[in-house]
């Protein structure tokens, strides 16, 4: 059983997690603080945890069942789970539906906004992974789907979306369409060849890492923005300070014809980059309120 789970944890590729649960926190914090000055009770956390491995197992366990006829033809996912044969399509169908569960459980259990959006969440959750076959935006949906994450966070404690909300939401779609235009490099050659869009395969190499970067310029105007919006402080500018030369680091690893750094670039470096922006964000936050 345990070597079951392991399997199903390494099929969602359960250490990304790192990517969107700290900004979803994040969310929690800045929508907490904003409309009440207080931080979010222990029961919010908790549901929010609950909705976010909910929402990101049914997200990875679906783009594994359609992906998984080119998976098995690219080398580089030909050992994923399902055309591995390490587990059945119908397990990973009953392990979809029960992360739903938990989502619509965790939403219901928030308040009343949250289950009203939970057909966007849903929506764009079964929809990305099919985006690849028709469009090279296919980055920018994943962005707008990854950014639920503090959405969602935000909407958990305060029960409706302002424009700080909005501002935190589409700078996570930004840097995550950066991070995954990066990732995506790797697999130029195999995309050209199945007739997948991306944006390596519609600007090629060098044209993608302008636009990731581009995308990257966004994402700091973003955390900019919010040290005004939401009212922050020094503590909250020396996480920025860090993730900024996180970001520069990341595409001066990286070029047109070097990508062996690739997974540094992508996993390394930006889950240190969100466990920083949330941590100086909760420090700010806390030295605030018992100031």
């Amino acid at each position: 059983m345990f070597k079951k789970i392991g399997v199903f944890m390494q099929m969602i590729k359960f250490e990304h997690t790192v990517f969107a649960l700290p900004f979803a926190f994040m969310g929690a914090l800045l929508g907490s603080m904003v409309i009440s000055d207080k931080l979010p009770s222990w029961p919010e956390i908790g549901w929010i945890v609950i909705a976010m491995f909910g929402a990101r197992s049914a997200a990875m366990g679906l783009n594994r069942l359609i992906d998984r006829i080119s998976d098995a033809k690219n080398p580089r996912t030909a050992g994923r789970a399902i055309p591995a044969g390490l587990l059945k399509v119908g397990e990973v169908i009953v392990f979809v539906a029960v992360s739903f569960f938990l989502l619509f459980w965790a939403a219901f259990k928030l308040n009343s906004l949250s289950a009203k959006l939970l057909p966007i969440a849903v929506f764009l959750l079964v929809f990305y992974s099919f985006t690849k076959r028709f469009t090279w935006a296919c980055h920018l949906i994943l962005g707008l789907t990854i950014a639920l994450a503090p959405l969602g966070g935000w909407v958990a404690v305060t029960g409706h979306v302002d424009l700080t909300a909005m501002v935190l939401y589409i700078t996570i779609v930004f840097w995550t369409a950066g991070f995954d235009v990066i990732y995506a490099c790797q697999d130029v050659d195999f995309d050209r060849r199945e007739g997948l869009y991306s944006i390596p395969v519609r600007f090629g190499v060098a044209g993608a890492l302008r636009i990731a970067a581009a995308f990257h310029i966004l994402t700091g105007i973003g955390f900019i923005s919010l040290l005004f919006l939401a009212d922050l402080s020094w503590f909250y500018v020396a996480g920025m300070v860090i993730a900024y030369l996180i970001l520069f680091y990341e595409h001066h690893i990286v070029s047109p014809s070097d990508l062996s750094r690739l997974q540094t670039a992508f996993f390394t470096m930006n889950g240190v980059l969100s466990i920083v922006v949330f941590s100086f964000t909760l420090i700010d936050l806390v030295v605030q309120t018992y100031r």
